[in-house]
């Protein structure tokens, strides 16, 4: 059975930083996308960014050159490291995964396949 696993979040000040790491189990090696996307109240869901098996990496335009996405060796593990917080920030943000031959990323993170329950993530000003 396929699982993803989240771990992290929590409550920061502008300009801190918060590590989220996601762990996915019962895919088949090298086969699947990783990616984080969120959602705050009355908002629809938002791609963060994806990571392939190649470890080649995609950011939406918000969060690109403050959040940092990477794959463990064994590419089961996805870990979304974000930095320079924003109160705009704040948000459930979900792991999803989505299986593909090659393990590439051919569509936005919302639309995975496979999402865990998310974590929430807080930024105070």
């Amino acid at each position: 059975q396929r699982h993803l696993a989240e771990s992290g979040g929590g409550s920061v000040q502008a300009g801190g930083s918060v590590r989220l790491s996601c762990v996915a189990s019962g895919f088949p090696d090298g086969q699947y996308c990783m990616g984080w996307f969120r959602q705050s109240p009355g908002k629809e869901r938002e791609e963060v960014a994806s990571i392939d098996s190649y470890d080649s990496a995609t950011y939406s335009d918000y969060v690109k050159g403050r959040f940092t996405i990477s794959r463990d060796n064994a590419k089961t593990t996805a870990t979304l490291q974000m930095a320079s917080l924003e109160p705009e920030d704040t948000a459930m943000y979900y792991c999803a995964a989505d299986l593909h031959p090659g393990g590439r990323c051919y569509r936005a993170a919302p639309l995975f396949s496979f999402k865990g329950q998310g974590t929430q993530v807080t930024v105070s000003s």
